[in-house]
């Protein structure tokens, strides 16, 4: 297994390579820095002097890939490419391009403990409740419970999230005033601030994720050890639990574990609309502001985070099936 990771984390080095290098082309070849200055600064008028100012203050003035004035190693290192790509590679991801030029890892690192606050019960809760709720559908298969609890699934994923957002502000905060419609607070006041969003989010994504669960579970039950368990007198709750549900693992962890980043990366729509200052509010932030320093380093974690959340997936397999070789 050790060999089998160690592989793992060689292709993905090699991936991340290639999506920062990917990145640096988008950025800074189809879009020259001159073009993000002016997008910066705003305005009709922008003045040639203005634009280099800008490019001198955040080192931006440099030549892209090689400095010919340069000596020695300088003629790398004084370079775009290695300041704004090579550097997050080291995990030195600068300052951000807008006026405030703020230090772009405290933010990381601040804002990821708020979006796990947010983003961490939710995973927990919306795996507990899904499999769940789709284990009841099974087990009252081919009945009416099943029927209106498929129909209740379609109709939940048919509606969008914002409005799972809009009616759930309006009836809990401005009706019912359990709870605040949106900001954010530290220590145990986060609760008050963080019940409504999870339990907004969860809603909004039960429906899909029961109906997948539904669908393996209902594999799961068609294949011969199921036949055999019955056969030999199990009732049908341990063979939905002990037996369905274990051999199920491996699609559920696979399911699951594609939502893991957003653990760490925040909800882009739920951030924003609740004014949660976690990593979604702030690539949001990014985009909308021109920040191109943030969204480069958001794009770059985004592709670490994927790339270790599969590790673990394949890492987990072993765990939940002992037939799985990582070899």
């Amino acid at each position: 297994m050790f060999r089998y990771i160690l592989r793992r984390m060689g292709y993905g080095l090699l991936i991340l390579i290639g999506v920062n290098l990917l990145t640096f082309f988008l950025f800074f070849t189809v879009n020259t820095p001159d073009d993000m200055a002016r997008l910066n600064i705003g305005g009709k008028r922008i003045t040639q002097e203005q634009i280099d100012k800008w490019k001198a203050e955040r080192g931006y003035d440099r030549p892209l890939y090689f400095n010919a004035e340069a000596q020695g190693t300088d003629k790398i290192t004084r370079t775009v490419l290695w300041e704004r790509s090579v550097s997050l590679m080291l995990l030195d991801f600068g300052r951000s391009d807008s006026a405030r030029s703020t230090d772009i890892g405290h933010e990381v690192a601040t804002r990821m403990g708020v979006s796990l606050q947010l983003a961490l019960p939710l995973f927990i809760l919306q795996l507990i409740v899904s499999v769940s709720f789709s284990l009841m559908l099974v087990y009252f298969r081919h009945s009416r419970i099943d029927f209106w609890g498929v129909v209740l699934c379609v109709l939940m994923l048919s509606i969008s999230s914002l409005f799972y957002i809009i009616v759930g502000q309006y009836f809990f905060s401005r009706v019912l005033r359990l709870v605040p419609i949106s900001g954010f607070a530290g220590g145990l006041d986060a609760v008050r601030f963080l019940a409504l969003p999870i339990f907004l989010s969860l809603l909004a994504r039960l429906g899909g994720e029961a109906r997948l669960y539904r669908a393996m579970f209902l594999e799961e039950i068609g294949r011969d050890y199921v036949r055999t368990a019955r056969a030999k007198g199990l009732s049908e709750q341990v063979v939905l639990f002990r037996h369905v549900l274990k051999n199920a693992l491996i699609p559920i962890i696979t399911s699951a574990g594609a939502y893991l980043p957003y653990v760490f990366m925040g909800s882009l729509v739920f951030e924003s609309f609740f004014g949660i200052p976690g990593l979604g509010a702030f690539v949001i932030e990014a985009i909308s502001g021109q920040d191109f320093a943030i969204v480069r380093t958001m794009v770059f974690l985004g592709a670490a985070l994927y790339i270790a959340s599969n590790v673990l997936i394949d890492i987990a397999y072993t765990w939940v099936d002992p037939r799985v070789r990582l070899s």
